[in-house]
């Protein structure tokens, strides 16, 4: 076994999307090979309804998969193909654009006024750009939830892990998605594949992933040997870490335990042509996308 490397660990920034929605952005619109298939992040998280209550209005998409994680509040869509819902707090979306879809996304709330969700961008090979559009909704109650003896507690959307796979399924990237927590001052150990390319996403207190050879291998070390975490050395909310090769990742939970997002997918490794909410492989298809926004034909027939 061999322990993944932490590449990079980096603060998500804040910016505005939609209609005036605050929110934070943990990669996106930079170097589309880093996290491939993976191609944006964003944590929208507010307490003041005045900060999202605008949302995301009608919007295009071709070419990707939009992945929406409710943790509060709820968010009412809508889109091109007649397609209506509201995801609550737990639920999740996944729509797969393919050859392209208009829709709009509305958050709201909760009882005190606090909305916090997660949207995830996951490009589409070449060989499904094109595909008809489709959503899978699912609910909170539908979504795997395991327990560790140590108090870990992972709740698994997409993929499998621990016996348990999630409901989740016929995504392009084959991906693995995973809500975790761990107690606090416990040492814990995920797999996973290889050939994957990974990241997590601290949301709710703090930990440090390690592997033997960085400065946090040394703080693990230190912790078994029973001396105090250096919480100096720890990544704390809206927190990314990339990771390098490897089939492990290990997080050590700082005194409040750690709650983050673990994401692998399956690297495209294809040519990346980007403008917006469009994706694709050439600038021939993107400036075809633009021309097709313009002249109404950009939804195609879908039989």
């Amino acid at each position: 076994m061999s322990l993944r490397p932490t590449l990079e660990t980096r603060r998500a920034v804040p910016t505005m999307e939609g209609a005036g929605v605050k929110l934070h952005r943990a990669f996106g619109f930079q170097d589309p090979s880093e996290l491939d298939p993976f191609l944006l992040f964003d944590d929208f998280r507010n307490e003041r309804p005045e900060d999202f209550i605008k949302g995301f209005p009608w919007h295009p998409h071709r070419g990707i998969e939009t992945i929406t994680y409710v943790l509060s509040g709820t968010v009412d869509h809508g889109d091109s193909l007649g397609n209506t819902g509201t995801l609550g707090a737990g639920d999740v979306q996944w729509m797969t654009a393919g050859s392209g879809i208009l829709h709009q996304e509305m958050p709201h709330g909760n009882a005190q006024g606090q909305m916090h969700g997660f949207q995830l961008w996951g490009n589409l090979p070449s060989s499904q750009k094109m595909t008809a559009p489709r959503y899978q909704d699912v609910t909170a109650k539908d979504i795997p939830v395991v327990t560790d003896d140590d108090g870990t507690v992972v709740k698994v959307i997409t993929g499998q892990f621990w016996g348990k796979t999630g409901p989740v399924d016929g995504i392009a990237a084959d991906p693995q998605y995973l809500d975790v927590f761990v107690p606090a001052g416990r040492k814990k150990t995920f797999k996973i594949d290889t050939y994957r390319r990974a990241f997590a996403y601290v949301f709710e207190g703090a930990g440090a992933f390690a592997d033997a050879s960085s400065p946090s291998g040394v703080l693990l070390e230190k912790e078994v040997a029973g001396q105090e975490l250096n919480i100096r050395d720890m990544s704390g909310d809206r927190t990314l870490v990339r990771f390098g090769t490897g089939d492990e990742v290990t997080v050590q939970a700082g005194p409040e335990g750690v709650r983050f997002l673990l994401i692998s997918g399956a690297p495209i490794d294809e040519p990346v042509a980007w403008h917006g909410p469009i994706v694709m492989n050439t600038r021939a298809e993107l400036m075809q996308a633009m021309q097709d926004l313009n002249n109404g034909t950009f939804i195609k027939p879908t039989h």
